[in-house]
């Protein structure tokens, strides 16, 4: 089968991604193998190719928000039948037995293994993935509309949800791609008030399209003080910026996995009056099923560039650059 991998992780101009042939993955106990129709294209595979985040293997083929057939069953699974349509997300595997994992937070699983980083992901003509991690996929979503909701939709309703709004509240989205322009048709659809704070025209203009509040720059103060706000740019230079656009009791929730520095906060004017800052780590698949009804019952849509499979270096090139607005999704 044909597959890009992780070379030497480097800018994506100078060529990280290589395009290799490999056998066809058979699946083991417990796994299917799923032939790829299509793949969404995250940030996080981006910071993968590029080195912010290390591969855990030479070689790794990225990509975490997969969408296909089931083509293959290994031995002792039965959740699904060859040719079901299902979708591979980030978390890939838990131990189940950590203290974490027990408690329900298996997001904090001290032994996790991750799709397109430490097992091999969707940006090929097939992957393996344990079925107990993969996702059956809701009627009436297409699927290179299913794509982004897989990572991008449901990490940003958990950050949402960590978020902790009240009914009515006011939300600020700081950066607006692939996750952020879906979270904040959620979060409208809940009726909070939401102000997106982002670079880019491309971003602005599909942040205003979808109805927002408001729309400024990533540095700007909103027009009104914050319940809650989630920040998306992995810039770390925004997290003051956003606590101080909280009100008393805020609180800032950082969706990312790589974020750049953060500069050192002032006690007083960044973080006093219950001032909250929390990082979201992966997902619970309860969060990804949960997500996925919600999109359907919303009528949440993804914004979606279409790429090639072979066009995946300038998809990536594409992004970094910030040439389109939304998701861009890849079709094997």
């Amino acid at each position: 089968m044909r597959a890009w991998v992780v070379g030497i992780p480097a800018p994506i101009a100078a060529g990280p991604l290589q395009r290799v042939e490999r056998p066809l993955p058979e699946p083991g106990p417990g796994q299917v193998r799923v032939d790829v129709s299509c793949c969404g294209v995250c940030r996080t595979d981006l910071h993968l190719a590029e080195g912010d985040l290390l591969p855990r293997r030479r070689g790794v083929v990225p990509g975490h928000e997969v969408v296909g057939r089931v083509g293959a069953v290994g031995a002792g699974a039965t959740r699904f039948r060859p040719g079901e349509r299902v979708g591979v997300p980030w978390l890939g595997r838990t131990d189940g037995t950590c203290r974490f994992c027990r408690r329900g937070d298996e997001n904090l699983c001290t032994a996790p293994l991750f799709t397109g980083w430490d097992v091999d992901g969707g940006y090929a003509d097939a992957c393996l993935v344990d079925e107990r991690f993969a996702y059956r996929l809701p009627e009436g979503l297409d699927d290179e509309q299913a794509a982004p909701l897989l990572c991008a939709g449901i990490i940003g309703y958990r950050a949402l949800r960590c978020a902790d709004l009240p009914p009515g509240g006011r939300l600020g989205v700081y950066g607006f791609g692939g996750s952020a322009h879906l979270t904040a048709q959620v979060a409208l659809a809940q009726g909070l008030r939401v102000h997106v704070l982002t670079r880019g025209e491309e971003n602005r203009r599909l942040a205003r399209e979808l109805g927002v509040d408001s729309v400024g720059g990533p540095a700007d103060a909103p027009p009104e003080p914050l319940d809650g706000a989630v920040l998306f740019a992995p810039a770390g230079e925004l997290v003051p910026v956003a606590l101080r656009a909280l009100d008393r009791g805020g609180t800032l929730a950082v969706a990312g996995i790589w974020l750049s520095a953060v500069p050192a906060l002032d006690y007083a004017s960044d973080l006093f009056q219950e001032r909250r800052l929390r990082s979201v780590t992966a997902n619970t698949r309860r969060d990804g099923e949960e997500f996925l009804r919600l999109a359907v019952r919303l009528g949440v849509r993804a914004t979606t560039t279409a790429y090639s499979m072979e066009d995946a270096p300038r998809a990536l090139a594409d992004l970094a650059a910030g040439r389109f607005g939304g998701a861009a999704v890849l079709h094997a």
